[in-house]
């Protein structure tokens, strides 16, 4: 049987991560990926009401999700709950804004950080100690963007800008290797990987 590109990278990820948890060639590995590789694509879920999270690969080293947003669709402002996590930019164009805490301030108060831009093929990374962050389309585009976390989070702390709350929400998946998870509830989509 071949594998296909995305399954090499799974495969090379989980052993990359087992060895070095700070997966210090991650980068390397998504932007090769990135670069050369569309079998990504099987796996795009879209939404008109939201962008979404599509499970690629999930073991205890890592996960690995499809981002996919429509035009206008941001992530809230959120942390990682204390895990590396790196994103390629498989399609479009992102602009990724951080949000940090300034010194002695209350922890529920953010200020707008460094805002960068990632074309096709780009990779970040980000951890909670570099900044909280959002992540959005370039205007008037959509994309899809490849997320890789150190473990799976199954939830995390948005900020509310406007209102300054932050809140534990628990995270989904719209589709899992290409197969939708409307009727599935997460605790039943997590007891199926």
């Amino acid at each position: 049987m071949i594998e296909s590109d995305l399954d090499v990278l799974c495969a090379e990820l989980r052993a990359e991560l087992a060895r070095d948890p700070r997966g210090r060639r991650v980068v390397a590995m998504l932007e090769r990926y990135a670069s050369t590789s569309d079998d990504w694509r099987r796996f795009t879920t879209f939404s008109l009401e939201r962008y979404t999270r599509n499970l690629v690969f999930r073991c205890a080293d890592y996960e690995l999700l499809l981002w996919c947003r429509k035009e206008g669709q941001v992530s809230p402002i959120h942390n990682h709950m204390g895990q590396s996590c790196w994103m390629a930019a498989l399609d479009g164009e992102f602009e990724e804004v951080h949000y940090r805490l300034p010194e002695g301030a209350d922890p529920d108060s953010l200020e707008v950080g460094q805002v960068r831009s990632h074309g096709k093929g780009a990779v970040a990374s980000i951890e909670d100690s570099i900044a909280r962050h959002l992540v959005r389309p370039a205007a008037g585009k959509s994309g899809v963007s490849l997320h890789l976390y150190a473990s799976a989070i199954d939830e995390c702390r948005v900020y509310d800008s406007e209102t300054g709350e932050l809140t534990l929400i628990a995270l989904g998946y719209h589709s899992v290797r290409g197969e939708s998870c409307a009727d599935k509830s997460p605790e039943a989509i997590r007891s199926d990987l």
